[in-house]
């Protein structure tokens, strides 16, 4: 059996019932493909690493497929490459799929957590920097 990763960024300026007809398709396409949907998972809205068609936000999604024989996302990935509501998107091949998804969704927002702490963290130096700096300048 081969398993795949589907990750996938899509335009924010879409409403809900949009996005959520489009990965219902790319899902229907799969799986006449001869694939299954193992597992999907909304990221949400996220800031990109670099601007892409002058937006600075995406809606990530993750699709974990299974199929028995060649690859059931071709069709989805010339899809995609069409859409211009789709931003980016990855199609790798892994190993096996041996995955928790309550365990992924935990990871997932252990690292969201420790990212707005790490940037709490950061703004409070910051200001005590400045603080500082207000002090001597008193002195």
């Amino acid at each position: 059996m081969r398993t795949y990763e589907l990750t996938f960024v899509v335009d924010p300026r879409l409403s809900d019932e949009q996005t959520d007809s489009l990965c219902g398709e790319y899902r229907q396409m799969i799986e006449s493909g001869g694939g299954h949907v193992e597992y999907q998972d909304d990221w949400g809205r996220r800031k990109l690493a670099y601007p892409i068609r002058k937006l600075e936000e995406g809606r990530y999604f993750l699709f974990h497929i299974s199929s028995e024989d060649g690859n059931p996302a071709e069709e989805v990935e010339r899809r995609m490459r069409q859409n211009e509501d789709i931003l980016r998107f990855l199609i790798v091949r892994t190993e096996k799929l041996d995955f928790d998804p309550e365990r992924v969704r935990e990871a997932s927002e252990n690292a969201l957590e420790s990212a707005s702490t790490r940037d709490e963290d950061l703004d409070d130096e910051e200001d005590d920097a400045e603080d500082d700096e207000d002090e001597e300048e008193d002195s």
